[in-house]
């Protein structure tokens, strides 16, 4: 789409406003964010613009009208999606090279631990790649954890749980507890291990850089859509 605006502002309600015309999402509802600094992130995106609109890079206001379009009057839904990564990558186990096991262990173990200091979940791990089953609490307390966040947030852990494979490290990455570049880290480790051993697959590794940016624009829009609410001001429209 050629670009069709010059002046791109931040209004009232953290609305997105093009030459004075608000922004809409998909469905026709306004572009509007919960705070002063995503919303100036999401308008950047629009400033950027060169005379062509390019959608894929603009990560930030994709999110956001996923996340008033899609997640705002449908949490508890969304909420049973993110569940389904309960099923934690963090749970399979490798039996054997016992390297990889160790390192399994070393760097996995304590994000589980951390997930039970946090939510009270404590997760089932197991060998191998048959089903591991989680006792009532656990997915209990995951959605109690949840239940905790926005739209806007919900939307950002969905996909970073997609991305990894993992609600743990998707939570650890909404909590602070990691940054993008160290849950993408593990979620890979298995990945990485091979790498080590029998050298690098350049079409996963292009996969993998394309999802590690991907992570990287959900966690900016995580830090963004939570730090301390601004209350926006009364005033006129740009």
């Amino acid at each position: 789409m050629k670009r069709f605006y010059e002046e791109v502002a931040v209004g009232d309600g953290f609305a997105i406003f093009l030459d004075g015309k608000s922004v809409k999402t998909p469905m026709r509802a306004t572009l509007s964010l919960p705070t002063r600094a995503l919303a100036e992130a999401v308008a950047g995106e629009w400033r950027g613009q060169g005379e062509t609109i390019r959608p894929e890079t603009m990560p930030l206001t994709k999110l956001a009208n996923t996340a008033i379009d899609r997640v705002a009057e449908h949490e508890k839904e969304v909420v049973e999606k993110i569940m389904a990564y309960a099923n934690d990558l963090l749970c399979y186990r490798a039996e054997a090279p016992a390297d990889l096991a160790a390192r399994q262990n070393d760097l996995w173990n304590p994000l589980l631990d951390w997930a039970v200091e946090r939510t009270g979940a404590r997760l089932n791990t197991g060998v191998g790649v048959n089903h591991i089953a989680q006792p009532e609490e656990t997915v209990a307390a995951f959605r109690s954890a949840l239940a905790e966040h926005d739209p806007f947030v919900l939307t950002a852990v969905h996909s970073a749980a997609t991305i990894c494979g993992s609600l743990v490290l998707a939570l650890a990455l909404a909590e602070g507890r990691l940054d993008a570049e160290e849950a993408f880290a593990l979620s890979q480790l298995d990945e990485h291990y091979q790498a080590e051993k029998w050298g690098v697959d350049e079409a996963a590794a292009r996969r993998a850089l394309a999802l590690a940016g991907e992570l990287d624009a959900t966690a900016r829009f995580m830090r963004l859509a939570q730090r301390e609410a601004e209350s926006p001001l009364p005033g006129k429209q740009p």
